[in-house]
């Protein structure tokens, strides 16, 4: 396989939003079906070289590409591995189903720029999902970063404005951070090439240190607890397709980073393993705590988002291959659930005005598409069997098990019960009671109105009358497609869980990953 189909996920997008501003800029500007088809197109096709890569990597190829043709340590350099090519896939998948979610809540209108930002931040991850280079590393994440921006703070408000401040601040801080620690790593070793430190930090006391500087920045980044309270300030209140696009991007690169970084730097260390541990039992818990202490549908989910970062943290604790596995496992079908979730409560906060629970009700009975899509990626994320949550979650307890980690398989148990109520707590206040108003109103003016809600009750969206459905069924499409993917990984989970194996195995083993980098 040629290396030069690696650029291409990296390339594509930055060339699609350049045309797109472009085109833009002229007095005419770009109509949104055509910023649409632009965005889908090139969004699908990464997920095809995605999945292209993930084939030749699981049969055993690396492929590689440095840019250039300059020699190791010095050339920008991509290399794919299984776990490089199932999150490209993945994350592709996820920025596909953010643009048709934007489409259906028309952000992409009300924010002209949205299709070109969405595109470029995209570029950065698959760039940072495939740099074998620190530094490298630093560039892609900011370039993720910067339309991130502007993203959080589109469509403008006070609360947004402040939001964006805080998002602002704290990863300018970390990314401050993450160069000081690249910038140690060079001055102890003389490189930043990820083939060249392997298992540096595991030798040298030096670069330990200044690897842990690398690893504290892209914990911030992931969002693992103590320092997690931005992403709840921020995700909760900027628009719902730009919390679905962050949702699967954003932090699961800072996630990616800590793996790889560990793996490869780190040589899985087990000197340290006992504070990655500490960090997810505690990430684990106190998202949870948080989630269910929540009176809004998104504000509970990005707790959530916090509490199931400690899961994939807790396979790197154990850094076993079974429980890597599980948590490969458990991060794919996270993102899609996650995903399908957060366009629930964007569906519903575009259709009905509003968000909060104490406002919401009936939503079972007017919107069983909605409430289903709702129902199937809740339960998954709980871990119900034969649900993709279920998979992952028993992967990880019987990991832990094995390792004779107690502590941490209750903590799954533990977490999921507490995960489980959270999401009652949603399904009974938003789908299954009674809305306000037909708590307020006799139960027969519902049915004697055959025509269903006046021009003003459907642009307030505040509770259930008579009619059966409201949103429009584009509203609906992506979360059904996203969350019966839940079903699907759970139900056919074997083609995942050899991906996810060999992915493990390539972290715990990373030679032929190293060698790839390395060679000539």
């Amino acid at each position: 396989m040629s290396g030069g189909l690696l650029a291409l996920p990296v390339v594509a997008p930055l060339a699609a939003a350049g045309l797109l501003v472009l085109l833009g800029s002229r007095r005419a500007g770009t109509s949104p079906f055509l910023r649409r088809a632009v965005g889908t197109v090139v969004s699908s096709g990464v997920v095809v070289v995605g999945a292209v890569l993930l084939v030749a990597t699981t049969d055993g190829r690396r492929p590689v590409l440095r840019l250039g043709d300059w020699p190791p340590g010095i050339a920008i350099t991509l290399v794919a591995d299984v776990l490089s090519a199932l999150l490209l896939t993945v994350t592709a998948v996820l920025v596909t189903a953010s643009l048709a979610f934007a489409a259906a809540t028309r952000e992409d209108e009300e924010t002209p720029f949205f299709v070109p930002a969405a595109l470029v931040l995209s570029a950065g991850v698959y760039g940072a999902l495939l740099t074998a280079d620190l530094f490298n590393l630093f560039v892609f994440v900011e370039v993720m970063l910067v339309p991130s921006y502007v993203l959080l703070a589109a469509g403008g408000g006070r609360q947004r404005l402040a939001a964006s401040r805080l998002y602002v601040t704290v990863n300018l801080l970390a990314s401050t951070v993450f160069l000081a620690g690249v910038g140690l790593v060079y001055g102890v070793t003389g490189t930043v090439d990820l083939g060249r430190l392997a298992g540096v930090a595991a030798e040298v006391p030096a670069a330990a240190a200044a690897g842990a500087v690398i690893l504290l920045a892209m914990a911030v980044k992931a969002a693992v607890v103590p320092l997690h309270s931005w992403l709840p300030g921020t995700y909760s209140v900027t628009g719902p397709a730009v919390t679905v696009l962050f949702s699967g991007l954003l932090t699961k690169v800072g996630l990616y980073a800590l793996v790889r970084v560990y793996a490869v730097v780190f040589d899985g260390d087990p000197r340290f393993l006992w504070l990655l541990l500490a960090a997810a039992l505690l990430t684990m818990v106190v998202g949870v705590l948080g989630a269910v202490g929540e009176k809004a549908v998104r504000p509970v989910l990005t707790f959530h988002m916090v509490s199931q970062v400690g899961y994939v943290l807790l396979g790197l604790a154990l850094f076993t291959q079974a429980g890597l596995a599980a948590a490969v496992f458990f991060l794919v079908q996270y993102v899609l659930a996650k995903a399908a979730l957060l366009m629930v409560a964007g569906a519903v906060e575009v259709g009905y005005g509003t968000g909060g629970l104490d406002r919401l009700g009936g939503l079972a009975r007017r919107e069983p598409a909605l409430a289903a899509a709702f129902a199937v990626s809740a339960l998954a994320l709980v871990g119900i069997p034969p649900l993709s949550g279920f998979v992952a979650k028993l992967g990880l307890t019987t990991a832990a098990v094995a390792e004779e980690q107690y502590l941490a398989a209750a903590a799954v148990v533990g977490v999921s019960l507490l995960t489980l109520t959270s999401m009652l707590k949603m399904w009974n206040a938003a789908f299954w009671q009674a809305a306000p108003e037909e708590d307020r109103d006799d139960q027969g003016r519902h049915d004697a109105d055959p025509r269903g809600p006046g021009p003003h009750e459907d642009a307030g969206g505040t509770a259930a009358t008579g009619v059966r459905t409201r949103l429009r069924p584009a509203l609906t499409v992506p979360a059904l497609l996203l969350a019966a993917s839940a079903v699907v990984l759970g139900v056919w989970a074997g083609p995942l869980l050899v991906a996810a194996d060999a992915a493990a195995a390539g972290l715990v083993d990373t030679a032929v990953y190293v060698a790839a980098v390395t060679g000539p």
